[in-house]
C-alpha cells in the first residue's frame, strides 16, 4: 500500500475512533460527511437575506423605501452581495474563522456563498487585505481563505497581490457608522495590473459597506474596468429581528444562534498547518 493510501486509511480510522463535532452545535459529524467542521444541519440553517433587495448593494428593502446605503459608492462599484445575515450562528462562525485559527472553516462557508457569487460577473477574486500586523497575529487573511475556497470548483482566479493595505486602521466593529468611511479612506492601494479587469472583492462581513467602497475606489483608480463584492455575512439592521432562537441541552442550538458553551472539537480537528 502506498503512502497516500496509508494516510487516507489512517484519516478514516481517526474519524471513526474520534468523531468530529460541529463547531456550532457540537453534535457529532458522521464520518460519511467527510471533514466539514460545520454539520450539514447547521449549514442548511443559515438565515438567508430575503427579497426584494437593492440591485446594487444587495440590502433587503422594506416597503417602498429607496436604498440609501450605496448612494455614496464610487460609480464603477457595480454591486455587492452577501450570503446570510450575521445572526448569532453566523457571528460565531466568523469569529472562529477570524480570531481562533479555524482557517479551514472557509471551505464550510463557501457553499453558502456560491448562489450569491453566481449573481456577479467578475472572474477575478480579490480578497480585502489585512494590515501586515494582523496577518502576523492571525497567520492568514480570512478573506483570502474565503476567496480560495470560492475559486476552487470554478473558473475564477484569486489575485491577492492586486490590492494592499497602506496603513493600519482601527477595527471597524468599534466605530460608529459615520466613522467607518473616514477610518478606511485612503487605506488601500491597487496594482496597475488591475487595468481592464472586472474584479470581485471578497470579505467576511458587510456592515455599512465602507471598507468595500474604499477598496473598490482604489481598484477603480488603478484602472479596473469594474468592481463587485461578495461577503459571507451581512450585519442585521438595527431593529430587525432575524428568526427566533432558543437553546437547549449541551450548547445545542435549535432554530439558530451559537452554542451556549465554548467547547471545541478535539485538537487534531483544529485548523491544521497555517496555509
Amino acid at each position: 500500500m502506498r503512502c497516500a493510501e496509508w494516510g487516507a486509511a489512517l484519516a478514516a480510522a481517526e474519524q471513526w475512533l474520534l468523531p468530529a463535532e460541529c463547531l456550532l452545535c457540537l453534535d457529532p459529524i458522521s464520518p460519511r460527511a467527510g471533514d466539514p467542521l460545520i454539520c450539514p444541519v447547521c449549514q442548511a440553517s443559515w438565515s438567508r437575506l430575503p427579497e426584494p433587495r437593492c440591485d446594487r448593494c444587495g440590502q433587503p428593502t422594506f416597503g417602498n423605501e429607496d436604498c440609501r446605503l450605496c448612494t455614496a459608492w464610487p460609480g464603477g462599484f457595480a454591486r455587492a452581495r452577501s450570503a446570510v445575515w450575521l445572526d448569532r450562528r453566523a457571528r460565531r462562525a466568523v469569529h472562529l474563522l477570524k480570531y481562533e485559527g479555524w482557517w479551514r472553516l472557509a471551505q464550510a462557508l463557501a457553499p453558502a456563498l456560491r448562489p450569491a457569487l453566481a449573481e456577479l460577473t467578475g472572474q477575478v477574486l480579490v480578497p480585502v487585505p489585512l494590515s501586515r500586523r494582523r496577518v502576523r497575529l492571525r497567520g492568514y487573511n480570512q478573506a483570502e481563505q474565503l476567496a480560495r475556497a470560492l475559486a476552487a470548483p470554478g473558473h475564477r482566479t484569486v489575485r491577492p497581490e492586486l490590492l494592499r493595505r497602506t496603513r493600519e486602521t482601527a477595527t471597524q466593529t468599534r466605530l460608529a457608522p459615520g466613522e467607518r468611511a473616514a477610518n478606511v479612506a485612503g487605506a488601500f492601494e491597487a496594482s496597475r495590473a488591475t487595468r481592464g479587469l472586472r474584479l470581485v472583492l471578497v470579505d467576511d462581513v458587510f456592515t455599512t459597506g465602507a471598507t468595500l467602497a474604499a477598496a473598490a475606489d482604489a481598484l477603480l483608480r488603478a484602472g479596473a474596468a469594474g468592481v463587485e463584492a461578495i461577503t459571507f455575512a451581512r450585519a442585521v439592521p438595527v431593529g430587525l429581528e432575524v428568526g427566533r432562537y432558543r437553546e437547549s441541552g449541551r450548547g445545542r442550538v435549535v432554530g439558530g444562534g451559537t452554542p451556549a458553551t465554548g467547547r471545541r472539537p478535539p485538537g487534531p480537528m483544529r485548523a491544521g498547518p497555517t496555509p
